[in-house]
């Protein structure tokens, strides 16, 4: 069996720009001055312990709406998942790009840990053990897993918006420590202050300092990529996001599409891949890829139910199916055609070789020319209907029954 492919478009998606930097270097103001952009359309802010968007509504030809938010993780995101719903409907309009602002991830990722710290201690406070406040509290690797779990999911949001998102965070240097967590004496990193990746998520990486002209870290671009370790990190002393986006990295609103992100989906049940097998729409290419998942899971094994009382391994099921179907999609059989022609006969209205073709076509819903076009499926419809046909064209009997 062939593997499904298809071939790449080569469109530029919609950007998911990351503007990161020291205090007062200018991330928001690049995120307002944007949206005074004639190129772009409705621009949305999300502000996140930040305290910029009143102010910088101020600046020339800034026209962005401020997000109403309560602050609590689950309306933060329910408010970007609306903004996404406009984003989609103005651009299937035709209309110029929305732009989506959340200042800062940083903010973001402190919320999220202060979500942590607040589930382990309450964990510990289940089990009559507390930690001061101020003190710190141990976070176990499952609570680290859900907040993260919590981030990915609001990155595939970004990742796949339907337009242009402008990400803000806090940037510095930072000591330098080996592997084992120790100091190295003179050295410096520089630290990208938010959840651990979220500078690869991005696919634009601008860095800006109070010191120094605006720097291009990375691009994911076919028409002007950054390749780490091979091209310097490029400088822009002209830089403006209206320039990156449009000029460098050539998003064209008409033809731009997000990101055809596929995540890992979650792994279904064994009563789960039964239940799609039993659909009669289920076809035979659609069982085989359900016996290699089952197979995959380690479920082929497993006891399930055919929905009539009986009971056997997934692997059974499907195989049963699968000859069924292939039954019902091969050729009408012989016993077919001379049960069709027998009950032909028996109707006694379709003498005529068109007549019996026009309405076996209506049956099956398609043009038929000759017999043997039909499929076992079709000769049991086919059956069936003159059947039908039969039972209502019959006289009744004196007692009431057909003759």
């Amino acid at each position: 069996m062939a593997p499904r492919t298809r071939k790449p478009t080569g469109r530029v998606p919609w950007p998911l720009v990351l503007v990161e930097g020291g205090e007062k270097s200018g991330k928001s103001w690049a995120g307002a001055e944007l949206s005074a952009s004639p190129k772009v359309g409705r621009t949305f802010w999300v502000d996140l312990a930040e305290g910029a968007a009143d102010e910088y509504g101020a600046i020339p030809g800034a026209r962005y709406e401020v997000v109403i938010h309560d602050g609590s993780w689950p309306d933060i995101v329910g408010q970007i998942d609306e903004v996404r719903q406009v984003a989609a409907a103005e651009a299937a309009a035709g209309r110029p790009p929305v732009v989506l602002v959340i200042d800062s991830m940083t903010a973001e990722w402190d919320l999220l840990k202060d979500v942590a710290d607040r589930k382990a201690r309450a964990r510990l406070a289940r089990k009559g053990r507390t930690v001061p406040e101020g003190e710190e509290v141990q976070i176990d690797r499952d609570i680290w897993n859900d907040v993260n779990a919590r981030h990915r999911r609001l990155m595939t949001t970004l990742m796949t918006f339907p337009g242009i998102v402008v990400m803000t965070a806090r940037g510095k240097e930072v000591g330098a420590v080996d592997k084992n967590g120790n100091p190295i004496a003179g050295r410096k990193d520089y630290k990208v202050e938010g959840q651990k990746y979220l500078a690869y998520d991005a696919s634009a990486w601008v860095r800006l300092s109070r010191e120094s002209a605006p720097m291009v870290v990375g691009l994911r671009s076919v028409h002007s990529g950054v390749r780490p370790g091979v091209d310097q990190p490029v400088t822009a002393p002209k830089f403006s996001l209206e320039w990156l986006i449009f000029d460098v990295l050539k998003c064209e609103p008409a033809v731009a599409q997000p990101r055809d992100l596929r995540t890992a989906a979650p792994e279904r049940t064994a009563e789960e891949i039964a239940a799609e097998a039993l659909r009669p729409e289920s076809g035979l290419a659609r069982l085989r890829e359900l016996a290699r998942e089952a197979n995959a899971l380690d479920l082929a094994e497993v006891t399930v139910s055919d929905g009539q009382g009986n009971e056997g391994s997934l692997k059974a099921l499907i195989t049963f199916l699968g000859q069924s179907r292939a039954a019902a999609e091969g050729p009408a059989t012989d016993a077919h055609h001379r049960r069709m022609h027998a009950l032909w006969r028996e109707a006694g209205d379709f003498e005529d070789r068109i007549d019996r073709l026009t309405y076996t076509g209506e049956l099956v819903g398609r043009q038929i020319t000759t017999s043997k076009e039909l499929t076992g499926a079709d000769a049991e419809r086919v059956i069936a209907g003159v059947q039908r046909y039969i039972a209502q064209n019959t006289p009744p009997n004196e007692d009431g029954a057909a003759a």
